[in-house]
């Protein structure tokens, strides 16, 4: 099966960033936002990477014309994927959010289509029993800054037709992407599994009032000699995202993800700061400070 056509549902940072990742290794995509104002923001997302990959990547213009071309938008679901031969799903990490756009699309998607979603915390299983086909459901992983944080984490639940995970592992690699097979499911994957306590422990080092931002960030660049830190990263990841993590977190028993949740709803939520995305997260966007010479 050569996948051509694909429906790409959510169109915020992360699905906006898969939906331009599939057109510009040329698959058709159909960008599908229930919101018409949240597909409007798509587009200029859309428009935003087409700029970023002239100016800093030395992109063929007729290649960014090509990957525009491919792209189309719709507020109607059953539209958006009555001919789609792929679904990757990206709407917001809520397990009744995600159960009723499956539900939903599943029954408007041709029998032979595949299933994937992007969930960062939920596993394939805790939503397969909501699809038609759940033979046919699994998770294609995307890690935020798609094409250079270019892992694709494939990871089936029990009832995973093995061919679908071959086909998927496939794609993935079609689509510029470095396939990470993933043979138990596992909350977080790899790279959230990771990712997501080395960001909140430097949360929770400044909720406590340890250090400030820039402080804790510094000492991690240093020494390992990166150039980007917990904070850097927060901000690339989304602080919406990484609120929602620590929320979830929280309301499992941990009363400092609770409060680490609590700071950024009320510090940056609120005011409309969510990170590289509005320009303005922990740092300022697009020359942040731990980019300039003497940061580190």
């Amino acid at each position: 099966m050569n996948i051509t056509r694909v429906t790409a549902a959510g169109a915020g940072t992360m699905g906006s960033q898969v939906a331009w990742q599939m057109a510009y290794h040329g698959t058709q995509v159909t960008v599908y936002d229930p919101v018409p104002e949240g597909l409007e923001r798509g587009k200029a997302l859309h428009r935003q990477y087409a700029e970023t990959f002239l100016r800093e990547r030395g992109t063929d213009p007729h290649q960014i014309d090509a990957t525009l071309a491919r792209l189309t938008y719709t507020t109607d679901l059953a539209a958006a994927v009555s001919e789609a031969q792929l679904i990757t799903e990206s709407v917001p990490e809520s397990p009744s959010i995600k159960e009723a756009f499956w539900r939903a699309a599943s029954e408007h998607a041709p029998d032979d289509a595949i299933f994937t979603t992007n969930t960062s915390t939920l596993t394939p299983s805790a939503l397969a029993a909501v699809v038609t086909h759940p033979a046919r459901f699994l998770a294609l992983h995307f890690a935020i800054g798609v094409w250079d944080a270019n892992i694709g984490e494939v990871m089936g639940h029990a009832g995973t037709d093995p061919q679908v995970f071959d086909l998927v592992v496939e794609f993935a690699r079609e689509i510029g992407l470095v396939p990470i097979p993933i043979h138990k499911e596992q909350s977080g994957y790899i790279i959230n599994s990771l990712l997501v306590p080395w960001c909140t422990a430097a949360l929770e080092l400044l909720v406590r009032g340890v250090s400030d931002f820039e402080s804790i960030d510094r000492t991690w660049m240093i020494t390992l000699g990166t150039d980007l830190g917990p904070f850097g990263m927060i901000d690339r990841m989304g602080l919406g995202v990484v609120e929602h993590v620590a929320q979830l977190v929280g309301e499992a028993g941990d009363e400092t993800a609770l409060a680490s949740a609590r700071f950024l709803d009320t510090e940056f939520l609120k005011k409309g700061n969510l990170g590289v995305s509005t320009g303005r997260g922990f740092y300022s966007y697009p020359d942040p400070a731990f980019t300039q010479p003497g940061f580190v």
